[in-house]
């Protein structure tokens, strides 16, 4: 019963004419929010006002997409957008890369940290938990959106895609958008489970963001077998262009987990002295705007008696 699994599901949910609801954006908005209310407990546990808190929504959306696109364009496909480049634009006809997605959150992290006077590496492992509520989410989406289909396969669980285009008879194929969205879950849920462990604002920074990259980005090379490439695997090693891509922030972890297993530093350390940093910032424009008040006060009184 399992082989002969159709997935037939029209992408569009809900059609008011020249306006869609798609199951994509559907999950989509879904992932932000619980993404977004994972980032705000994080940062609320850590004592942060409520305003830094959110301040970060919009550049992490914009980070997202951005470096998404910009991964899939110049990652896999590079030679056709930089002859075409306004079609780098046009994001939803298809084409994101989580890769890229992550360059564009690391840039969007480390500025953010820069602008609120955080250490990075808090940021980031704040970020950690959204992060892979975000991959399994996407992941969701694009099973639902008959994209990032996997290899042909007689497995038992196999699916045929009648809406991916690029078949012109259906194919059974590796469902590997679901091996990606249970992946994103599994490391959602070690990384809860490392972070109690841990003592919660007593891990060490760099912990999460460490295990992150590990875990997931282990998941993402060993699922990339399974995937239909983008771009044709090196002859050479077999290897495709997203394993490539998965081995640097997998180092990148591992060297992140010795520093932070070999430093030792309390994230309530880190915690305490950029809070204390932004109430020193918050008070002083405060002063400056009292003290402009109280010499206008003044100027208005000496005018007074002068009548």
């Amino acid at each position: 019963m399992l082989a002969e699994f159709v997935h037939n599901i029209d992408p569009v949910l809900i059609d008011f004419g020249p306006v869609q609801i798609r199951y994509y954006g559907l999950v989509f908005a879904i992932t932000l929010l619980v993404g977004f209310a994972f980032w705000r407990g994080q940062m609320r546990r850590g004592g942060y006002p409520p305003a830094v808190a959110d301040g970060f929504l919009v550049w992490g959306v914009l980070a997202t997409i951005v470096g998404a696109r910009l991964g899939h364009c110049f990652f896999y496909n590079a030679e056709y957008y930089l002859q075409n480049p306004l079609d780098v634009l046009w994001f939803w006809q298809g084409g994101l890369a989580s890769h890229g997605a992550t360059v564009g959150l690391v840039a969007a992290t480390a500025l953010y940290a820069w602008r609120n006077r955080i250490r990075i590496v808090e940021v980031m492992d704040r970020f950690t938990l959204s992060a892979a509520v975000g991959a399994a989410g996407i992941r969701l989406g694009n099973f639902l959106n008959s994209e990032i289909v996997g290899r042909p396969t007689d497995v038992a669980w196999a699916v045929k895609f009648l809406h991916y285009g690029n078949d012109a008879v259906p194919v059974a194929r590796h469902p590997s958008q679901l091996y990606e969205f249970a992946m994103g879950l599994t490391v959602l849920g070690l990384l809860i489970v490392a972070d109690r462990l841990a003592g919660r604002e007593k891990r060490p920074l760099g912990l999460m963001t460490g295990l992150f990259f590990v875990l997931y980005f282990a998941g993402r090379f060993g699922v990339e077998f399974f995937k239909e490439a983008h771009t044709p695997a090196r002859r050479s090693t077999g290897l495709t262009m997203g394993q490539y891509l998965s081995i640097l922030p997998f180092v990148f972890g591992v060297g992140l987990l010795a520093w932070a297993w070999r430093k030792r530093i309390p994230t309530e350390r880190s915690a305490a002295a950029a809070v204390a940093r932004l109430r020193e910032r918050e008070e002083q424009p405060g002063r400056q705007g009292e003290g402009e008040a109280g010499k206008a006060s003044a100027a208005k009184r000496r005018k007074k008696r002068q009548r």
